[in-house]
């Protein structure tokens, strides 16, 4: 937060909460879910994101990826326990991560404004590079669009475990100590 300011984080948590609901609404149609889990993991999401689209900056890259996968495994593993809507979870963090890619880029190393590059002759390197643009691009059609096409889904009463038969086990995983 202290690095992009309260309101692309905001954004990256409000849009990724609902991001989760959406997704838990189409799969548990007869379950009620409450929480911030979905708007949490949309944070992990967008720090996985950020991370990778702006690599180059980073010292510790790897101990910072793994931290992030770490934590986000045992978040998804703890959902496979009943009552803990692993949905949310997953639509979160699909939302944040993609959220990340459209909210989150920063300037690479070498990068200098054109107005003080040319008072010394010299050529300015490019703010964003190639990659970093088409992961803004490609990020925001999918962020966009999947938000639209399961808003849609959602309002028109379609159930998401037709379209996936496995999907359900995502959510709870019997074993013999509970049923889902």
């Amino acid at each position: 937060e202290q690095q992009f300011g309260f309101i692309k984080v905001g954004l990256v948590y409000v849009i990724s909460g609902f991001g989760g609901s959406v997704l838990s609404a189409l799969f548990l149609q007869n379950s009620i879910s409450v929480g911030a889990s979905g708007a949490l993991l949309g944070l992990l999401g967008a720090m996985s994101s950020e991370l990778l689209i702006n690599w180059t900056i980073y010292s510790s890259k790897l101990a910072a990826l793994f931290t992030i996968l770490f934590i986000v495994a045992i978040d998804l593993a703890i959902g496979l326990l009943p009552w803990v809507d692993n949905f949310a979870h997953i639509g979160g963090f699909l939302s944040g991560f993609l959220l990340g890619f459209v909210l989150l880029i920063r300037p690479q190393y070498g990068w200098e404004e054109s107005r003080n590059s040319s008072q010394y002759g010299a050529r300015g390197k490019a703010k964003f590079n190639p990659c970093q643009y088409l992961l803004f691009f490609v990020a925001a059609v999918l962020v966009v669009a999947g938000l639209t096409v399961g808003t849609v889904m959602l309002f028109k009463g379609e159930n998401a475990n037709k379209l996936c038969k496995w999907c359900h086990r995502l959510d709870c995983y019997p074993t013999s100590k509970w049923t889902c």
